[in-house]
């Protein structure tokens, strides 16, 4: 699902195209017109947050290697960014875990700015937002801001399949390769050559899936978001950025969301995020999960 959602949001951001949200429904010609939600309801402001002692950040459930379990307990980039955040601002971290929805858009309005219809809450911040002009004009009632790292589509291979170098996608014709169901891997990969990759290639529920399978020798690559290859693989596994004939949108900047009533909320996140980047701490972070840190273009 999560890779669907993230599909959903490259493939419609292309399509736009726009760079300014004169284009752009929204408010009360939006398809679904925002509504109000008390002050209760969707959190408090930054002076409310240091009062009573504690921040609350909603996380993707089980996306490795940014949040999923360890000995009973939620680990992960996104997981240690929340409480580098938390001691920023001088207060406690906790965690509200939810799955994806159907679209970005979708996970700001439950998690964000409004509440999902039953039960369930929003959260101060939510991390692991990838940053669109279109979406943030689509979605007024909230500010996307704390840009934290770039993320890129890369190709994971067994070396003994390709002793020579990595393969590029038209290797896939006749190689087996693994993708995430419904993600922008599987979108790209079965759009190109007339669909002659498509009978080789296997879809999983997730990435960390497809990467197992690539380790036990079930399929000869993996092509998905080079941070979770990085963190799937073992010794046997490379991992590398070929170029991507036709893949209008290869890379893309994560950061965070928090709900426009809040914006002093905003800049101090940002704040927090940006001397993190600036003096190592982020980079420090990824390297604890083997991962490679692709800092935001500013």
């Amino acid at each position: 699902m999560r890779g669907l959602v993230l599909a959903i949001f490259m493939v419609w951001a292309s399509v736009a195209g726009a760079q300014n949200c004169r284009d752009v429904k929204f408010g009360d010609q939006a398809p679904r017109p925002p509504q109000n939600a008390s002050r209760d309801i969707v959190g408090q402001s930054l002076d409310e947050i240091v009062e009573r002692g504690w921040i609350l950040f909603a996380v993707y459930d089980e996306f490795p290697p940014f949040v999923f379990k360890k000995d009973g307990k939620a680990v992960g980039i996104d997981i240690d960014l929340g409480r580098l955040i938390a001691e920023t601002l001088g207060v406690e971290a906790r965690f509200n875990i939810v799955g994806a929805g159907e679209n970005v858009d979708a996970d700001l309005r439950n998690n964000v700015w409004k509440g999902p219809l039953v039960s369930g809450r929003v959260s101060n911040v939510m991390l692991h937002i990838p940053y669109d002009r279109e979406l943030q004009c689509r979605n007024e009632l909230v500010v996307l801001t704390g840009h934290y790292f770039q993320e890129t589509i890369a190709i994971a291979y067994r070396k003994a399949d390709y002793p020579d170098g990595g393969p590029t996608p038209p290797y896939f014709r006749y190689d087996s390769v693994g993708v995430e169901n419904d993600s922008l891997a599987d979108f790209y990969l079965s759009g190109i050559a007339n669909g002659q990759i498509i009978p080789n290639m296997t879809r999983y529920d997730s990435t960390e899936d497809a990467m197992a399978a690539l380790r036990e020798g079930e399929v000869k690559a993996v092509m998905g978001p080079l941070t979770q290859l990085q963190f799937g693989k073992d010794a046997q596994v490379a991992v590398h950025q070929p170029p991507l004939v036709g893949l209008s949108r290869g890379k893309w900047t994560l950061g965070v969301a928090v709900r426009h009533s809040w914006r002093p909320l905003g800049y101090a996140v940002d704040d927090a995020i940006r001397a993190a980047v600036e003096d190592g701490r982020m980079a420090k972070i990824f390297g604890q999960y083997r991962v490679e840190y692709n800092a935001p273009e500013w």
